[in-house]
C-alpha cells in the first residue's frame, strides 16, 4: 500500500483552493504557552544561574554545579572525535569560511558634492549569542553556520549556548572557531540568559540560531522588549519546494523529499511539475527508499503535509513557486540556469540534478539558516552582514556647507524644523564674518 499517492491537478482548483494547497502545516501550540515561556524568561530574569540550574534539572534531567564550559574541556575535546569526523568538519568549515570572507561589503567612501564628503563603514556588532539545539543528535552543522560567519565578521564577544550535556562536536567547533564562552543551556531559559545575562551567561546584543517553539517564543518575546536586544529571525518548520520536468530523476527527488522529511513531523515538501509520469514515479520511489530510513516515523508524520502538484507548464511551476515562497528550492532540469532565472522568491536555490538539498545543509559553503513560513518574500539567509552594523559619516567643508545651505533651509522649514535650518544659517553667517563671503 501506498504511503502517499495523490496528485493534484493545479488547473482544476479555484483560488480559494489553490491558495489552501500553499498553506503550511499548522504549529499545534500547548495551552497556556506563550505565559510558559514569559515566566521561564522572568525566572532567569531574576534569579540567573540559580534558575538555569533548575530548568537544566527540570527540562534535561541533569545536574550541573555550574553551567561554563571550562577551557580544558573546550580544548580537549578534539581527542573524543575520529578522524573522519574532524575532516569532514574542517572541510565544512573551508568552504563556509570561503563562501562567507567574499560576502564582506567594501566601505564607501566619496564626495557627493564638492565639499561634502560621505562614508559608510561597516563595525561587527561587540556581542553576539549563538543558539546551537541538541535533539536526536548534535546539531555541528548549525554551529559552523553561526560561529564561522560570526567570526569572520569580527565579533568581539562571541557566546555559545546548547543544551546540556553539551556534545564534544559542538566543543570541537567552538574551539576551531575560536569561540570562548560556552555554556551548557538550552531552549527558552538559553535565549533568556543571552537577553538578560546572569552572573556567568554574558548579555549579548543579539541572538542568533533555530530552535523548538518555546526558543521561538523566546526570541519573538525578548524582540518585543526595550532590552537593546535582537535576534536574527523567527524560523518556522523547515520546508522545500521541487521544480522537476521531464529530464528529472525520480529516485533523486524523491531522495530530497525525505531527506527534508526528516527534519521533523511539521516538515512540508512540494513537488511542482509539468509531467505526471514524472509525479508518479517520484511517489513510487519515496515508497520504495522510506523503508530503508532510521527516522521514517517522522517522514510519515511530514509527508501528510507534502503536496504533489500537476501544472500545464514550467512557468506556472515558478509562479506557484514565487507565491510560496519556500525556504530551499531545488529546481532539477538540464535547464535549471533559464529556469532560475523567473524565481524572485526563494531562501536557497539548488540548481540541477547533482545538487542535494542536504550538501547545502552541511558543506557546500552557503548558509543553512534561512528564511522560513514565505518569509523569503523580503528576507534572505543568514550571512556576515547579519553580524555586522553599518554607520554612515558626513564631513563638510566651508564651502560645501555654504552650496548646500540653502536647500537644506528650504527643506527643513518646509517640515516646519526651523531650529534645523538655524543650524545652518548660523554656520553661514560665521562664514561670512570668517571668509567675507
Amino acid at each position: 500500500m501506498l504511503l502517499y499517492n495523490e496528485i493534484i491537478f493545479w488547473n482544476d482548483l479555484n483560488e480559494l483552493q489553490k491558495k489552501n494547497i500553499l498553506l503550511r502545516p499548522k504549529i499545534t501550540k500547548l495551552d497556556n504557552f506563550k505565559k510558559k515561556v514569559k515566566n521561564i524568561l522572568n525566572n532567569v530574569k531574576n534569579f540567573g544561574d540559580d534558575a538555569i540550574l533548575k530548568y537544566n534539572k527540570k527540562f534535561d534531567n541533569i545536574n550541573l554545579k555550574q553551567i561554563k564550559v571550562s577551557k580544558d574541556k573546550i580544548n580537549n575535546s578534539s581527542y573524543f572525535l575520529k578522524n573522519d569526523l574532524k575532516n569532514a568538519i574542517l572541510t565544512a568549515k573551508k568552504n563556509i569560511q570561503l563562501f562567507h570572507q567574499n560576502q564582506k561589503c567594501k566601505s564607501l567612501d566619496i564626495h557627493t558634492a564638492v565639499g561634502i564628503r560621505c562614508q559608510q563603514i561597516t563595525i561587527p556588532i561587540e556581542s553576539v549569542g549563538l543558539y546551537v539545539p541538541a535533539g536526536s543528535a548534535p546539531l555541528l552543522s548549525t554551529a559552523l553556520m553561526l560561529a564561522v560567519p560570526a567570526h569572520i565578521a569580527g565579533c568581539k564577544n562571541i557566546v555559545l549556548c546548547s543544551p546540556p550535556p553539551i556534545t564534544n562536536e559542538i566543543l570541537y567547533i567552538s574551539k576551531i572557531c575560536n569561540i570562548k564562552n560556552v555554556f551548557e543551556v538550552g531552549g527558552a531559559q538559553a535565549i533568556a540568559a543571552l537577553g538578560f545575562g546572569t552572573e556567568t551567561v554574558p548579555k549579548v546584543n543579539k541572538i542568533f540560531g533555530p530552535g523548538n517553539m518555546y526558543v521561538t517564543e523566546a526570541k519573538r518575546q525578548l524582540n518585543k522588549s526595550s532590552l537593546n536586544v535582537s535576534i536574527d529571525m523567527i524560523a518556522g518548520p523547515s520546508e522545500l519546494l521541487i521544480i522537476a520536468d521531464e529530464t528529472s530523476d525520480p529516485i533523486f527527488i524523491a531522495s530530497d523529499i525525505l531527506s527534508q522529511s526528516e527534519h521533523g513531523h511539521d516538515s512540508q515538501v512540494i513537488v511542482l511539475s509539468d509531467n505526471i509520469s514524472i509525479l508518479k514515479q517520484t511517489i513510487f520511489q519515496v515508497n520504495q527508499q522510506i523503508h530503508n530510513l532510521s527516522r521514517k516515523d517522522i517522514i510519515f508524520e511530514s509527508l501528510k503535509n507534502s503536496k504533489f502538484i500537476l501544472t500545464t507548464n514550467l512557468l506556472v511551476c515558478t509562479q506557484i513557486s514565487n507565491i510560496y515562497a519556500p525556504e530551499h528550492l531545488i529546481i532539477q532540469s538540464k535547464y535549471s540556469r533559464n529556469i532560475v532565472k523567473d524565481i524572485i522568491n526563494a531562501g536557497s536555490i539548488f540548481l540541477g540534478k547533482w545538487s542535494p538539498e542536504s550538501v547545502g545543509d552541511y558543506a557546500s559553503g552557503t548558509n543553512h539558516v534561512l528564511p522560513t513560513h514565505g518569509n523569503s518574500v523580503f528576507a534572505s539567509g543568514l550571512s556576515i552582514t547579519d553580524f555586522q552594523k553599518k554607520i554612515t559619516i558626513q564631513e563638510l567643508t566651508p564651502f560645501g556647507l555654504k552650496n548646500i545651505a540653502n536647500v537644506v533651509k528650504i527643506l527643513s522649514l518646509s517640515e516646519k524644523m526651523d531650529a534645523h535650518a538655524n543650524a545652518v544659517i548660523v554656520r553661514c553667517n560665521s562664514i561670512k564674518d570668517k571668509y567675507g563671503k
